[in-house]
Parts: C-alpha cells; sequence; structure tokens
C-alpha cells in the first residue's frame, strides 16, 4: 500500500501539535460529595430556633414553649407577635393598623385591578422598603411597623379594585378588627374580629417552611427586612404552600351536603385527586391548629349551617381514608379550619393567601432577628448530575 502525504500528515502530528498536546491538561474527574442527599432539604436541620416547636408526631405546636390551644384561647395577635419577637410575654402589648404610606398608596393605584393580592401586597412590601430603606440587622422597631402597616395596604388594594375609597385606620381596633373595618368601611362584629384574630395567631408561625426557611436565606446574605418578607411572600403564594383554604371552600361547595360527602370523597380517592384539608408534611396526628380554629368556628354564630356541613364532611373524609388507606396516617389539617373561620368573617377566597401572610409575617420576621443573630450566610451544596468535564470543540478549524 502507497502512503500518501496527506495520510501521513494526518496520522503523525508535528511539533506544533505535539507541543499542543503536551500543554493541555487532561480533564478532572467529577468528584461527588459523599454527603447525604436529601431532596426537598427533608430532614435536614438548617437552623437553631427558639422561636417554634412544631411537634409532627405528638401534634403539638409551641411559640417559645406556649401550647398553640392556649394561646388562641387566652391571648391576642399583638401578644403573641411580642412573645415571638422578644420571648417575652407581655399582656399590655397591642398592635392596631397604621397608616399607610403616601408612596405605597401610589403604588397600590397604579396596579391593574387584575392583580393578585399576593402580587399587590408582595409590591405594598417592597415600596415600603425602597421608602422606608430598613437597615441589617432586623429590629423588632422594624418588624412591629411592617406588620402594622401591611394589612391597611392590602385592605386598600381591595378596596381601589372595587372602585371603592380608601378607609383610613382605626387605631382604636387591634390589627385583625381594623382590618376588617378597612375591607368594608363598617366597624367590625366583636366576635368575627376575634375570630379573625384567633386565626392571626395560628398562622403566626409554624417552624421551617418553605416561605420562612426562604426569609431566612434573604437575611442570611444581610439583606433587609423588606427583602425577606417579599421573598417569603413570594414563597407562600406558591400552591404547595398557600392556597389550600381558598381550595377547601370551593371543594365543600362542589360537595354541597354531607349527604353527598361518601360518593364525593370515595371517587376522588379512586381518581387520585388530592382531598384539601387533609393531610401534611409533618404532623402525624391531629393537626392543633385545626383543633383550635374548630372551637373558633364553632363559636361564629353565622356559620351553623356552613360548619355543620364541614363537621359532618370531616368525618366522612376521616372514616373513609381509615378504610381505604389503613397505613397512611392522614388527618385534619389548618387549611380546613382556617376556610371556615375566613369564610365566616366574610373574606373572599382570593384574600385567603394574602391574609396567612399578613399572620405570618410575626414569625418571618422573628426568625429574620434570630437569623441575623446567628449571622451566618446560608448556603448549601449541591450534588453534580451533568456531564463530565469535556474540552469546547474548535469551530474555527
Amino acid at each position: 500500500m502507497t502512503t500518501t502525504k496527506s495520510d501521513h500528515s494526518s496520522s503523525q502530528p508535528g511539533p506544533a501539535a505535539e507541543t499542543a498536546a503536551a500543554a493541555a491538561p487532561a480533564p478532572l474527574p467529577i468528584i461527588q460529595s459523599d454527603k447525604p442527599y436529601s431532596p426537598g432539604l427533608a430532614g435536614v436541620i438548617a437552623a437553631e430556633t427558639a422561636i417554634g416547636y412544631v411537634d409532627g408526631l405528638n401534634g403539638r405546636l409551641l411559640y417559645r414553649g406556649y401550647p398553640i390551644g392556649q394561646l388562641v384561647e387566652k391571648g391576642t395577635y399583638g401578644q403573641v407577635a411580642e412573645l415571638l419577637w422578644t420571648g417575652e410575654w407581655r399582656k399590655s402589648a397591642r398592635l392596631v393598623p397604621a397608616v399607610i404610606p403616601e408612596n405605597v398608596l401610589c403604588a397600590m393605584h397604579e396596579l391593574p385591578d387584575h392583580t393578585h393580592p399576593m402580587d399587590a401586597l408582595r409590591t405594598a412590601v417592597s415600596v415600603w422598603g425602597a421608602w422606608r430603606r430598613p437597615h441589617w440587622p432586623p429590629t423588632v422597631d422594624q418588624a412591629r411597623e411592617l406588620v402594622a402597616f401591611a394589612p391597611s395596604a392590602l385592605a386598600a388594594f381591595h378596596r381601589m379594585r372595587q372602585g371603592l375609597d380608601v378607609v383610613p385606620p382605626n387605631q382604636k381596633l387591634s390589627l385583625a378588627g381594623g382590618f376588617l373595618q378597612q375591607l368594608t368601611g363598617k366597624d367590625p362584629d366583636p366576635a368575627a374580629a376575634r375570630a379573625l384574630d384567633a386565626y392571626f395567631v395560628v398562622g403566626a408561625e409554624h417552624g421551617l417552611n418553605a416561605s420562612t426557611f426562604t426569609c431566612r436565606v434573604i437575611i442570611s446574605t444581610r439583606s433587609d427586612l423588606a427583602s425577606a418578607v417579599c421573598g417569603a411572600i413570594g414563597a407562600l403564594k406558591g400552591p404547595l404552600h398557600g392556597g389550600a383554604p381558598a381550595e377547601v371552600v370551593s371543594q365543600l361547595h362542589e360537595i354541597g351536603s354531607p349527604e353527598r360527602a361518601e360518593k364525593w370523597v370515595r371517587e376522588a380517592i379512586a381518581r387520585g385527586d388530592k382531598i384539601m384539608g387533609f393531610g401534611h408534611r409533618v404532623y402525624r396526628a391531629y393537626d392543633p391548629r385545626a383543633a383550635a380554629l374548630r372551637k373558633v368556628a364553632e363559636g361564629m354564630a353565622d356559620m351553623a349551617d356552613w360548619l355543620d356541613t364541614a363537621v359532618k364532611v370531616e368525618d366522612v373524609v376521616l372514616r373513609i381514608f381509615g378504610e381505604l388507606k389503613p397505613d397512611h396516617v392522614i388527618k385534619t389539617n389548618v387549611e380546613y379550619y382556617a376556610a371556615a373561620v375566613l369564610q365566616g368573617v366574610g373574606l373572599p377566597p382570593d384574600l385567603f393567601p394574602p391574609t396567612f401572610a399578613l399572620a405570618r409575617m410575626a414569625g418571618w420576621s422573628a426568625h429574620a432577628i434570630e437569623q441575623a443573630s446567628a449571622d451566618k450566610l446560608i448556603r448549601p451544596d449541591a450534588r453534580y448530575v451533568g456531564s463530565p468535564e469535556t474540552s469546547v470543540p474548535d469551530f474555527n478549524r
């Protein structure tokens, strides 16, 4: 066989090619960490906290050591917020609705009527932060100011989208009562104001959930409280976190009556549909927040018929789950009776998620203060599962 010049040049590299080959290092292997991977960070201890304790196995929730049922029965949201922020129980502690800064009102006016109320609330907090410029580290005074103005801002947006005048805050009322007054323009029914205050207490704190973790991550970068709460609102907006009470209302309306519950529930389970208001990532017992809110709902005179349906449907769901899924512990969660309370005080369903955010602001800000005191950047690792190291093709040759 005769060897041509082209054959020889392609098979035998010249001096320049040999030099380049010698200079190029061999790709390094991808070295994987031997740390365990936990999807969604499930079970990973990412913080130490003295704020709240969630005991899923035994169905307990403690704020600074106090059981949630006792806090709902004996406390107010103002007292509970102060407890979360400072660790002290102050009988005289109050939170009252605050005046909305003018630039926040201007921003609310610019939002289109179809804006989701969660987006409106996030915008209000963002504009408040741009105006107020809260410094790092976050403080209790910053938390009090934010928590006091946010309900006024949400109520103002709700009025604006209906073409109604904004109602100024009545600082003789509680934060919950003032929120109802600013929504409707009428003095709130005392029982409704107390019921909403109880909902605020129940919603104030719940460990290292997705929105609270988001808040702590942002604060860990030494960002400000407004930025952290905006991020938390964004996390809470997701349907896997903060939207379930509204879906419970739709579900109960679809069921219609206790007599239809058995057939509806069995068909839903057969289809693999999720029954809203049941099951929880943490609790393996009856959610203590649901128990506390059920007592509140039972005390609301105007809720008798709707609550009677909810209670009877709950009994049917729990019985059928026990029959069809005996190996799965599925109990009532907080969203089920949150729906009863929020509907009972007259809130439209699209205000349920941002009202949850109003309640959770006390917990978010408490965690922000605690995270800042630790002053440790939250920066977990990720396991790389992509391609091995390789050279970029030389497209010029």
